[in-house]
């Protein structure tokens, strides 16, 4: 069987606390709801309850993580619900105009996590540095983008 393509996502924003849902737990839960299909045994294989998990699904600042559920339940469905989904997870991912300072700073700290699975099993994440929501920070605290070398010596 081959393996449902989980979309990258973002975390949701939530305090930080060791035993709360972490981006690792919420991008492993990710992975576990794909595998199993089953809300309730993803979130048991991540150490948190179900509850917890539709609560962190309705929080602001969920929708890519929503979107990337979405696959992973649906998994195999009819091919048009999967273009649907594809295409709703990647404009899930692109920053919207309307995002805080205080979310941007969240999806650069925390990046993209992509779930990585095989033969239709859970095979680990992946975390990929968000560069568009760094640079949408630096240019929204109106800072330079420009890197500068500086002056090298190459004569030795």
């Amino acid at each position: 069987m081959p393996s449902p393509r989980i979309p990258a996502f973002h975390a949701v924003p939530v305090r930080t606390r060791r035993d709360g849902w972490t981006p690792l737990r919420q991008a492993e839960f990710i992975g576990h709801l794909a595998q199993t299909r089953c809300v309730d045994a993803a979130a048991r294989a991540v150490g948190m309850r179900r509850e917890t998990a539709y609560r962190l699904r309705v929080r602001a600042g969920a929708e890519s993580f929503c979107a990337a559920w979405d696959v992973a339940v649906l998994g195999h469905g009819a091919t048009a619900d999967q273009i649907a989904l594809k295409e709703r997870a990647a404009a899930a991912t692109r920053p919207d105009r309307k995002v805080t300072l205080g979310q941007l700073e969240w999806r650069s700290e925390t990046g993209l996590w992509q779930v990585l699975m095989r033969r239709g099993r859970y095979a680990g994440v992946r975390r990929k540095s968000d560069e568009s929501a760094l640079l949408a920070l630096v240019l929204r605290l109106g800072l330079s983008p420009t890197v500068w070398v500086g002056n090298w010596d190459w004569s030795l």
